[in-house]
């Protein structure tokens, strides 16, 4: 072999190394500069090996033989020993958008998504960081690592191990969940709940989804391997510091700056700077309001100032609306009871409305005072929340702060003239309000009642319940029997429009007369009779067995004999077994008297037969034949 041919064996020889070397970082040159350096300062050297090649070495055949055991030994003891399926560490050496170098020190470098590295923002080149080593080489000759595999592999260990030393973690909020976040924390998938991501509640866990924040392990389930991470529990700490500071520097009348934390139905939260008091609702504003949004906003920073608190319970009760001075102080001195103000309704209740002066100043308009009209009803009838009204002042009291406002006052009083409108035996429309046991209340006009009482309503019907008569909202015709204006009275009557027609009956259903009529019904105690279409009268049970022994059922027709007449309570008592029970009696009399004369006869003749002598038999004989015709009668 010459040296020219040697010279070129060994020339293809170096550029085959320095091909294959190229081939190896050919995906890192496509990826990042400082790799196209790397190899750059490779070709560069493999040119001065070339360069400074002992040629006449090389010449004899020992130099190659002998060497290259001793060559490739050197070569191999620069570079790792690499096992596949187990964790390495390795440095960055390069990283863009997309991927990050790593090496491990093996004869090509790894490489790993960029994406594996989202829970760590700091990444840069020259950290270390852990690899899976999944495949040593590809078809390709790639090395073929994982850092998520690495982290996963380790992340159950770590996280325990953090727990047990209570060491603060780092963790990467992957997304949200029901109740709370999924944290990255060392690869393992940890939970956090909405109450421990911040002191302060949270109104949009979307702004820390994919942030990298510092968490303390709180929960470990074996079992199941769940782990609960908070952010919460590394800030209290420091906050309960601060807490004891200001409480203990806090006064009552203190005034202070704090921002709207939290807004409840009940009140709003301030932040006063690592400690919390609350503005109760009726705090906010001397005016009534619905909700304190209304009053405030969140992030919005105000002045309070301290009511009261409490260091032990570490409470403390703010006040907004003690900064300003009590309206009633600033209402109008001239306001004196009888003037007329306006307002608006505020509140309504069943038993009257709140109405709002001005800010902080409200009167009651008591529903008494809504009209004044006797009927009991509601203040909603009269009035809604938002009205704008006129009242005049009833009462006023500053040092109590309290007012009372009628609205019916604006009207004349129509009791005032009530004897010249509705004069005794005049007769009126009115309506029916409401219903007793013992009458009917009309409302003539708005604010004047009167009382139809059960009896006025009806000449002949025997009314048990007003209800029977009428209904509540009908119109009823009535005429004015007794005016009472003192105490706002009115007797009114119904019946009274119409002649009284017991009047009439009086003449016609006398006692003793003897009547056709109807049984309507039977009770335990009589029966009721129908003499007429609006006369009825009352039948004993005794008086009603007729002459067969029989008693009258309901709805059989029959005489009746008047026993009783009373106009005043308006009665008529009646009798069927009379009928037959008198005639009887009568007949009785009458052979009652018969017996009588006949009997005084016999003892006439009994006397004259003393007198009489042995010649009179025949007489006697005669006598005797006529008394015994009498006894056979009279039997």
């Amino acid at each position: 072999m010459t040296q020219e041919t040697q010279q070129t064996l060994v020339n293809e020889e170096v550029e085959v190394k320095v091909e294959n070397q190229e081939a190896q970082a050919a995906p890192v040159a496509e990826t990042t500069a400082p790799v196209v350096e790397t190899e750059k300062k490779r070709k560069s050297n493999a040119s001065v090996a070339v360069d400074k090649f002992d040629w006449d070495a090389f010449e004899k055949e020992s130099y190659y033989d002998a060497d290259l055991a001793s060559i490739e030994e050197s070569y191999n003891a620069t570079l790792s020993k690499v096992i596949e399926n187990e964790v390495v560490d390795g440095t960055v050496v390069a990283m863009n958008k997309r991927e990050v170098i790593v090496n491990i020190g093996y004869k090509s470098e790894g490489v790993v998504s960029i994406s594996e590295f989202r829970y760590n923002p700091d990444l840069k080149v020259g950290d270390v960081v852990e690899v899976f080593v999944e495949n040593a080489e590809d078809k390709k000759g790639q090395l073929i690592i994982s850092h998520k595999k690495a982290r996963s592999l380790r992340s159950w260990e770590r996280v325990n191990e953090a727990f047990d030393k209570n060491e603060i973690v780092k963790g990467y909020i992957k997304c949200r969940t029901k109740g709370g976040m999924i944290v990255d924390v060392f690869g393992f998938e940890a939970f956090l709940p909405g109450s421990q991501i911040d002191v302060k509640p949270i109104r949009d866990y979307e702004v820390f989804v994919n942030k990298t924040m510092d968490f303390k392990i709180v929960k470990i389930n074996h079992e199941f391997r769940n782990v609960v991470v908070s952010h919460k529990a590394l800030i209290e700490a420091e906050l309960e510091a601060q807490r004891s500071d200001i409480m203990g520097k806090l006064e009552k009348g203190q005034i202070l700056e704090g921002t709207v934390k939290n807004i409840t139905t009940y009140g709003v939260f301030i932040d006063l700077g690592g400690v919390d008091g609350l503005i109760h609702i009726t705090d906010l504003s001397w005016g009534r309001i619905n909700h304190p949004e209304e009053i405030v906003k969140l992030d919005e920073k105000i002045k309070v100032v301290i009511l009261d608190f409490d260091e032990t319970k570490k409470r403390i009760a703010l006040g907004l609306k003690q900064l300003n001075p009590h309206p009633w102080d600033t209402l109008d001195e001239n306001y004196k009871v009888g003037d007329k103000v306006k307002g608006k309704v505020v509140v309504i209740a069943d038993y009257g409305a709140f109405v709002e002066i001005q800010p902080g100043v409200e009167g009651l308009i008591h529903v008494s005072e809504m009209s004044w009209s006797l009927h009991l009803r509601s203040a909603q009838d009269f009035l809604k929340i938002g009205d704008e009204v006129e009242a005049c002042i009833l009462t006023l009291d500053r040092d109590e702060k309290k007012m009372s406002l009628g609205i019916k006052q604006l009207k004349p009083d129509p009791w005032a003239t009530i004897s010249e409108k509705y004069p005794i035996n005049s007769k009126h429309t009115a309506t029916v309000r409401n219903f007793t046991n013992f009458g009917v209340f009309v409302e003539l006009e708005e604010g004047v009642e009167g009382l139809v009482h059960i009896s006025d309503l009806s000449w002949n019907k025997k009314i048990k319940h007003p209800a029977e008569f009428t209904s509540i909202g009908e119109p009823i015709e009535v005429v004015v029997l007794e005016v009472d204006g003192e105490n706002r009275r009115l007797s009114l009557g119904h019946k009274q429009l119409e002649d009284n027609p017991w009047d009439a009956y009086e003449t016609v259903y006398t006692v003793g007369s003897v009547h056709s009529a109807t049984i309507s019904s039977v009770s335990d105690k009589g029966a009721t009779v129908a003499l007429s279409e609006d006369v009825e009268g009352f039948c004993s049970l005794r008086n009603l067995v007729k002459e067969d022994g029989t008693t009258a059922a309901a709805g059989e027709t029959i005489d009746f004999k008047v026993l009783e007449f009373n106009k005043v309570k308006k009665s008529i008592v009646l009798s069927h077994s009379k009928l037959f029970e008198e005639a009887k009696k009568e007949e009785a009399k009458e052979k009652n008297a018969e017996v009588e004369s006949t009997q005084k006869a016999v003892k006439k003749l009994k006397a004259n037969l003393v007198k009489s002598t042995l010649g009179d038999i025949s007489e006697l004989a005669a006598l005797k034949s006529e008394m015994e015709k009498s006894e056979e009668q009279s039997k």
